[in-house]
């Protein structure tokens, strides 16, 4: 399989718990008028309230709409949790699953990150499985253990439907708080997730390895360029429709760029 006629660069905006019915509307409308032809794929992760709005506003664009999380159990008498079928009826292309913050804040383990993936899956969903270490972990030189243990527990509970996930690696210390792993940082770490999916699936290079720790317009492009980094899940910036646009025309060039290449090695 050739890894560049398969497989397009993804952005991915995270909007956390932030939004409103208002706001929504502006941002995607802007979005929508900015994007034009874009040759990487953009996706929107949004509070599950707005995710009708939202499926509505990006009808018909390149935008595909996303979730923050899944439930683990298929339905049943859990108050407060949104199931993959749930998701599943209001188009849902992609879902978070085991973002640093529900690891944190609310006790998520490797076990249950593994089942919410196998539940998105199920729902012919693809699962962004989120992977990072915090910067204790990075400090003790901890950091290839920690993202290895978090994707086998994902690896060991969906087998050959592995290849059909999507792997975004957010180092904890670089979310929300202005750092930024380096390009060679991040590169490092996406090369041994490539080689650990590569010893579990012979589908490995349909896999998108998203980088996950505060991606804006500024540093998009040095990222994106590294030879293991697939895209972006992006935070902030992707509350901001002119930083957002300018990660995806990043992103794009890249995309075009290697077309030109590829099409040049085959002539």
């Amino acid at each position: 399989m050739d890894d560049m006629t398969q497989k397009k660069k993804l952005i991915a905006g995270n909007w956390k718990m932030n939004g409103s019915l208002q706001a929504n509307a502006a941002l995607l409308q802007a979005l929508r008028d900015g994007l034009g032809e874009a040759a990487c794929a953009v996706a929107v992760a949004v509070p599950a309230p707005y995710l009708a709005q939202v499926q509505g506003l990006v009808a018909g664009s390149a935008i595909a709409l996303a979730a923050q999380d899944v439930s683990q159990h298929e339905s049943g008498a859990f108050t407060g949790e949104v199931s993959a079928a749930m998701l599943r009826d209001f188009g849902t292309r992609y879902v978070l699953v085991g973002h640093s913050e529900r690891r944190q804040y609310h006790g998520e383990t490797d076990a249950v990150v593994a089942a919410k993936a196998q539940r998105a899956l199920a729902a012919g969903i693809t699962p962004i499985v989120c992977v990072g270490e915090t910067l204790a972990e990075r400090e003790a030189g901890q950091t290839e253990a920690v993202v290895k243990r978090q994707l086998a527990a994902v690896v060991q509970s969906n087998g050959q439907c592995i290849s059909e996930i999507v792997v975004a690696y957010e180092p904890v210390w670089a979310i929300g708080t202005g750092r930024t792993a380096t390009p060679e940082q991040a590169q490092q770490v996406h090369a041994v997730l490539r080689a650990q999916l590569a010893a579990a699936t012979e589908r490995a290079d349909r896999v998108s390895l998203l980088y996950g720790g505060s991606m804006n317009a500024a540093n998009a492009a040095q990222l994106l360029a590294q030879p293991d980094i697939d895209g972006g899940l992006v935070g902030g910036a992707s509350l901001k429709a002119a930083d957002f646009l300018q990660i995806i025309a990043a992103a794009h060039a890249i995309q075009a760029q290697a077309a030109t290449e590829l099409g040049a090695e085959k002539a």
